[in-house]
């Protein structure tokens, strides 16, 4: 089996109720996952593409968005657990414990739902070959 991620959406854009709860979740569990925080202002921040804003803010134009179900990648079976366990200590509410699922074989993951709901998973697809870590644009 042959799988290709990394470039298919360019970023996405989560307009929450409680910025401040936000924050506290996606840090948790991005540290766990080694995302690091690109930046943040006063109405939003972001991680790599995903960014994250108050209904306030200039780019979300009051509409709160709807429930979405994001996965970051991790890399071991740990990774998933830890992502479980920080994302429920930072607010988050148990959506799937980790564990393998039919999608193919190796598939480990957990779900959580964030502040505003939306299923956020953090999945393992065991031992595979990238091709690259990741893509890297500079300008």
């Amino acid at each position: 089996m042959e799988l290709h991620r990394g470039r298919l959406i360019d970023h996405i854009q989560l307009v929450v109720r409680d910025l401040k709860a936000s924050r506290r979740f996606y840090g948790a569990v991005f540290e766990v996952l080694g995302i690091p925080v690109g930046g943040e202002a006063e109405d939003y921040f972001w991680a790599d593409e995903l960014f994250i804003s108050s209904a306030d803010s200039r780019a979300a134009r009051g509409q709160l968005t709807g429930r979405h179900h994001l996965a970051f990648q991790a890399k071991d079976h740990a990774m998933v657990e830890a992502f479980h366990k920080a994302g429920l200590a930072a607010g988050g509410q148990d959506n799937g414990a980790p564990g393998e699922r039919p999608y193919h074989p190796g598939y480990y993951a957990a779900f959580l739902l964030d502040p505003d709901g939306n299923n956020i998973e953090a999945v393992f697809h065991g031992e595979a070959k990238r091709s690259a870590a990741s893509v890297e644009i500079n300008f």
